[in-house]
């Protein structure tokens, strides 16, 4: 039996990919090389709540640990993922894209990244957002990161390390911004409308984060703040179906792409929807 990789997986606030980031590795609860631990501070993302959950998961003395939340350019995220790297833990940043503004920091300071640009602010206005509309809107982006591509990229960056750790060798961290090429070229789209509907949806969840940045810290009157945080989820909404619209026409040609895990750690292949997945 090979080396069990221990993976801390901190998490503060939520974007899309939070969610569901530990069952992208793990997807029916069968691989045999991995052991993880989430810790997570809810909604909050202040300073001292991100500490704490950073130094509950230090117990666990992962082989590596992911730092997750929006804006890691916030001093809650600043003291989290510095918690980590001080305890001894290669960290890996995973976030949305005001991030890229300390990309070279973070890489300065030893830490890996992932990026992601349509992982879009949601519309946090008192007027707009209820737990209704939460929900609905995380449905939506969760969709537009799974079938343009974008979780394929995450899953994809973090076996490698995973392989890394099993193997004795080096850990390489990732330092990658996701961008709309990236992301459907991981997606594996054969029919190119299929592709192109893909990037559309991705350009669009993209431009959300454009309209609910304007709408909950620059435009301060509620008449014309509403309509445009209610506007970017309309873009959200529109987005997934887009996304939905892709996959249909792969599923119609009988080519979705198919990576599930083997117990072992790897990640099969298939096309057709009766065939059995193998090792590429």
């Amino acid at each position: 039996m090979s080396k069990i990789v221990k993976i801390g997986i901190v998490k503060a606030g939520c974007i899309g990919t939070m969610p569901l980031l530990e069952f992208l590795l793990d997807e029916r609860a069968e691989r045999e090389d991995l052991e993880v631990r989430v810790v997570g501070a809810g909604a909050k993302m202040g300073v001292e709540q991100c500490e704490d959950v950073a130094k509950a998961i230090t117990a666990f003395t992962p082989d590596f640990a992911l730092f997750i939340s929006p804006n890691a350019t916030l001093q809650g995220p600043k003291k989290g993922r510095e918690t980590l790297s001080t305890a001894g833990f290669p960290t890996i940043v995973i976030s949305d894209g005001p991030t890229k503004k300390i990309a070279k920091d973070l890489e300065d300071k030893g830490f890996g990244y992932i990026i992601i640009d349509a992982d879009a602010m949601i519309g946090a206005r008192r007027e707009f957002l209820d737990p209704t509309e939460m929900a609905l809107y995380n449905a939506d982006i969760l969709r537009v990161l799974a079938v343009t591509g974008v979780f394929n990229v995450v899953f994809q960056e973090l076996d490698k390390v995973i392989e890394a750790v099993k193997n004795g060798k080096g850990i390489t961290l990732p330092r990658i911004v996701v961008d709309k090429e990236m992301a459907v070229h991981a997606a594996g789209f054969q029919n190119p409308y299929a592709r192109s509907k893909a990037m559309a949806a991705y350009e669009i969840s993209r431009r959300v984060a454009d309209l609910t940045a304007e709408g909950c810290f620059i435009v301060k009157e509620r008449e014309r703040y509403t309509p445009i945080v209610a506007a970017a989820h309309e873009m959200m909404r529109n987005a997934a179906k887009l996304a939905d619209e892709a996959r249909e026409i792969e599923k119609g040609g009988d080519a979705v792409l198919r990576s599930p895990h083997h117990p072992d750690g790897s990640a099969l292949k298939k096309r057709k929807l009766d065939e059995k997945p193998t090792k590429p």
